[in-house]
C-alpha cells in the first residue's frame, strides 16, 4: 500500500506503455519491493542519520525513471536495470543530502594532508601514532577523527565497478556520456584501483569486505576479530590514505 502511496506521489497521470506492452504504473507496483530491499540493505551501511523511508522515496522515483526509459532490445532485464537505476537515485540523495557536518570535511583534510606530508617524507605509510602527533592530538582524539572520517563522502566507491558492469547510459541515450567522460573516468577507476592496492593489507581488506562483498560492519568484525568501532577506524584511516593519495583527482576549487 506504501508503495502506491510513493508512486501516486511522484507519478504523472498519463504515460506511454511500458516495456513488453505493460503500463508503466503496472512495472512500477510489479517491482516496489526491489526498492525497498534496496534501501534496507544500503541504509544499514549508512551513517545512522539516513532515513529508510527518505531512500525509498528516492529509489521509487530512480524506479519510475527505469521504466520511463528501459529498451528491452538492449539486452539487460528489467530489474537488473531498474535496480542500477534505484541504487542510484537513492546514492544521489545522500550525496546530495550530505549530511556530514563541514567539521569533518575539514578534518578529513587536514588528515589527508598530513598523511600525505608523512609518506612523501617517509617513504612508508603513514602510522596512526605519526599522524596524531602531527595533527597535536591524542591517539584516542585521532581514532575518533577517523571514524567520523568513515561517515564522509569523500568520493563515490560506484566508479570502481568493472567494466563489464551494467551502466544505465548504456540503455538510456539520451544520457550516454561522451569520449572525454569515457577517458577521465576511465583514468580515476585506474587511479583509484592503484591506491587501494598501495594500502595496508588490514585496510584493504576492509574496504574489499565492505564494498566488494557489501559486509556490514558487524560482520567484518566477526570476520577480523575486532569490534565494529575499530572495523570503522579501519575503514575511516583507508579513506584518509586514500583521500591523500588520490589528491589531484578529489581537490575541488
Amino acid at each position: 500500500m506504501r508503495a502506491r502511496k510513493h508512486y501516486a506521489e511522484i507519478a504523472p497521470s498519463t504515460e506511454p506503455a511500458g516495456p513488453k506492452d505493460l503500463p508503466q504504473e503496472e512495472l512500477v507496483l510489479r517491482h516496489a519491493d526491489l526498492v525497498k530491499r534496496i534501501a534496507y540493505h544500503l541504509v544499514s551501511r549508512m551513517p545512522p542519520n539516513v532515513e529508510v523511508d527518505d531512500l525509498i522515496q528516492a529509489g521509487m522515483i530512480g524506479l519510475l525513471d527505469a521504466a520511463r526509459h528501459y529498451t528491452a532490445s538492449k539486452g539487460a532485464n528489467f530489474e537488473t536495470y531498474a535496480g542500477i537505476r534505484i541504487r542510484g537515485a537513492m546514492l544521489d540523495e545522500v550525496r546530495k543530502s550530505d549530511w556530514t557536518p563541514r567539521s569533518v570535511h575539514r578534518s578529513v583534510r587536514e588528515m589527508a594532508e598530513v598523511v600525505r606530508k608523512i609518506e612523501n617524507e617517509t617513504g612508508h605509510d603513514a602510522k596512526a601514532s605519526e599522524v596524531a602527533q602531527a595533527l597535536g592530538v591524542t591517539l584516542d582524539d585521532y581514532h575518533k577523527l577517523v571514524q567520523d572520517a568513515a561517515s564522509c563522502r569523500l568520493f563515490s566507491f560506484d566508479s570502481m565497478g568493472s567494466p563489464e558492469d551494467d551502466n544505465p547510459a548504456d540503455y538510456a541515450p539520451d544520457s550516454r556520456p561522451g569520449p572525454l567522460d569515457d577517458l577521465t573516468e576511465a583514468d580515476f577507476r585506474v587511479a583509484l584501483i592503484g591506491a587501494i592496492d598501495g594500502l595496508p593489507d588490514r585496510e584493504k581488506l576492509v574496504l574489499a569486505l565492505y564494498y566488494d562483498e557489501e559486509l556490514n560492519l558487524r560482520e567484518i568484525g566477526e570476520v577480523l576479530d575486532v569490534s565494529e568501532s575499530r572495523v570503522c577506524q579501519i575503514h575511516g584511516q583507508a579513506l584518509v590514505r586514500l583521500r591523500a593519495r588520490m589528491d589531484e583527482w578529489l581537490t575541488t576549487d
